[in-house]
Parts: structure tokens; C-alpha cells; sequence
């Protein structure tokens, strides 16, 4: 009976050898394959997921640590072994049974902390708690601390500390008056010259004057522009208090010394600090980008009527995005829809305004 099956048994033998022999053949493979992905990696870190994570740690485990060190793994056998105890410890710590854990804050009291808190500089964790029960939200202190922590606020007395400039200027807008130059090159039989265009901007209506145009600003022609400015029949600085400007030198001692005897008083900004005069900027690069820049002058009386349109479009057909999107003067007109739409046209159709025109 053994003698019948010896052949059987020899041909078992030889499959059992080809498919050691094959399985030996895809091992040095992979081993291989292993090598190429570290070289390209070139001592990069691998980041795993937490799912790849237990999945190698059941087949290292079946291992050992001896045939991982000779497989060469992309992963050392320290590394697969301690993530196999991890997934052992996992079973018993129960954090399968874990809730979702304490709820995260809702945005909506979130965005009220940080709105209060930027708000109102003096206001510390328990004004800010006291505020929120006013309005209906039961807030801890230490999570009005983890908030403004989380959103780099500092504490009140730091923030209170300081004053902002914006703040600043919000609470003394209606009587700031904010200055500044802006520079034109003009076509000239000379070639170019450069003209210097003088302008005061009202902080709190952003209403702008064009105070003189010229290509020498000198010491008396800033003292007849503080005349007229200061003028009690119209004068644009008749009302206000404190004048922003740089440290230009064109803002002459006269010119100074007239505005301080007027009852004005004037605020020099810090050198290189134009973020501090952000409104006058902003009017400069407006006027530039939106005329000054799209045209070619050719004397002096060329720039006064191109300014002439812009300051129109400007005053009463141009929406401020600092005011809510509204018109600086509004012009009467109706929004019925049954009313055509209308296209006004200002420097060739470089300014347009739109509106609806009753019958």
C-alpha cells in the first residue's frame, strides 16, 4: 500500500519545493521592491494612517522580530512590535467605548467672545461672562480664556494697555481731517514736470477738497492754502479740530504755525509710517488708479479738468466700500424697476454711473 502511493508522494514533494521555491521568489521581490521605495524616499518619514498602523502590527506580530530584521521592512521591527502592543493595550483601555468627548463651543458664542473682546479693550473674562448672560449664552471664564487665547487676543490688562490708532480715530472722526500729496508728471515744452496736487480728506465723511495744484510748493503757497482752508466762510477746516499729515517737508513752519493759531491742531506721523494715515492713502490710490493713471496731461489746466470730473464722480456717483457701499451725496433718483437704466458718462467713459431715470 505505501509502495502505491510513493510516487504520489514524491510528486507532493516536489509541488510542496516549486511552490517554497516561488514563495521564496516573491519574498526576494518584495525585499527588493522594499529597498527601492527607502532609496526614493531618501530618508524621508512615512506617514502611516492609524489603519495601516494596525494592519502591519497583526502581520509583524506573526512574524517575529527575527525575520523582520531580514525582510528589511520600510518600517523597523521596533516600530511594527510597539504598534502591536499599542493595539493590544487599545482592547483593554475600553476607548472604544469613549464618547465624542466635551462638545467644542459654538461658533456663534465664539465670534460674540472675540467680537466683545476686540470691542472693548478694558473688558476682562468676567465682564465679557456677564455680557454673554445679557444676551442669553452661559459661558465659563476659563473658556472665554481658552477662546481669546486660541485667537491671539491678549488679556484686558495688556489690551488695555494701548491705544489703538483706529480707535483713535473712530472716536474723534468727526473733527479729524487727514492731509496728504499726490505727484502727476505733466508734458510740458520743457518735457516733463512734476505737479503736486494738495488734498484734505474729512475722516468721518470721507469727503475730499482739492486744495491747489502746482509744481513749486513753497513756503508761501502753503500759508495761502492754510488761509483759505481756514476761512470762516467755507473754509474746509471751518468745524475741525486736528489735522493728520506726514513728514513731508512741504508742510512748512508757516504753514504749520497758521493752522495751530486757527485752533487746529496738528498731528505729524512718524517717518515711513503711511499705514497711519490709511484714509488720505486710500484716496490717492483711488484718484490714480481709477483717472491720474489711465491719462496723459499736457499742462496744468489738463489736470484741473480731469480732477474736476473725478471729484464729481467721486462726492456724488461713486460707492464707498468704507461707508457700506453707499454714495458720499446721493443724487435723487428712483429705483422703480419699470424705469429705464441710464448710463452716465465721465471722461470719455472712463467714470460711469448708473441709475434709473423717472419719466
Amino acid at each position: 500500500m505505501s509502495a502505491s502511493f510513493a510516487p504520489l508522494r514524491l510528486l507532493f514533494l516536489m509541488f510542496a519545493g516549486w511552490v517554497n521555491r516561488h514563495q521564496l521568489d516573491v519574498i526576494e521581490y518584495l525585499q527588493e521592491e522594499n529597498r527601492v521605495l527607502k532609496g526614493r524616499l531618501g530618508g524621508r518619514r512615512l506617514r502611516f494612517t492609524d489603519d495601516e498602523r494596525r494592519r502591519l502590527a497583526r502581520k509583524a506580530q506573526a512574524l517575529g522580530r527575527k525575520l523582520l530584521n531580514e525582510l528589511d521592512t520600510l518600517v523597523t521591527p521596533d516600530t511594527l512590535l510597539r504598534w502591536y502592543r499599542e493595539l493590544v493595550a487599545s482592547k483593554w483601555d475600553y476607548s472604544h467605548r469613549r464618547g465624542p468627548g466635551r462638545p467644542r463651543v459654538l461658533k456663534t458664542i465664539t465670534d460674540l467672545v472675540v467680537q466683545m473682546a476686540l470691542e472693548n479693550p478694558s473688558w476682562g473674562y468676567t465682564r465679557i461672562q456677564g455680557a454673554l448672560s445679557n444676551v442669553g449664552h452661559c459661558v465659563g471664564r476659563g473658556t472665554i480664556a481658552n477662546i481669546l487665547r486660541e485667537h491671539g487676543i491678549e488679556p484686558s490688562t495688556e489690551r488695555n494697555a494701548h491705544t489703538r490708532w483706529s480707535t483713535l480715530l473712530k472716536a474723534h472722526g468727526e473733527c479729524l481731517v487727514a492731509t496728504d500729496f499726490l505727484s502727476v508728471e505733466v508734458c510740458t515744452i520743457k518735457g516733463l514736470v512734476t505737479q503736486y496736487i494738495l488734498f484734505f480728506i474729512d475722516i468721518a465723511s470721507r469727503s475730499v477738497h482739492i486744495a491747489g495744484i502746482t509744481s513749486h510748493p513753497d513756503n508761501a503757497w502753503m500759508t495761502q492754502v492754510a488761509r483759505n482752508i481756514t476761512d470762516v466762510d467755507g473754509g474746509f477746516l471751518c468745524g475741525k479740530r486736528i489735522l493728520i499729515l506726514d513728514r513731508d517737508a512741504k508742510y512748512s513752519e508757516g504753514f504749520r504755525q497758521l493752522l495751530m493759531r486757527e485752533g487746529i491742531g496738528v498731528i505729524r506721523l512718524p517717518p515711513r509710517s503711511p499705514n497711519l494715515n490709511a484714509y488720505a492713502e486710500r484716496f490717492v490710490r483711488s484718484v490714480k488708479e481709477e483717472c491720474l493713471n489711465r491719462m496723459i496731461f499736457v499742462g496744468q489746466a489738463s489736470i484741473r479738468r480731469a480732477l474736476a470730473q473725478y471729484m464729481t464722480h467721486y462726492q456724488f456717483e461713486r460707492n464707498h466700500q468704507g461707508l457700506g457701499n453707499r454714495l458720499l451725496r446721493p443724487i435723487e433718483t428712483t429705483r422703480e424697476l419699470q424705469y429705464p437704466v441710464r448710463r452716465r458718462q465721465r471722461l470719455g467713459g472712463m467714470l460711469n454711473y448708473y441709475y434709473r431715470q423717472a419719466a
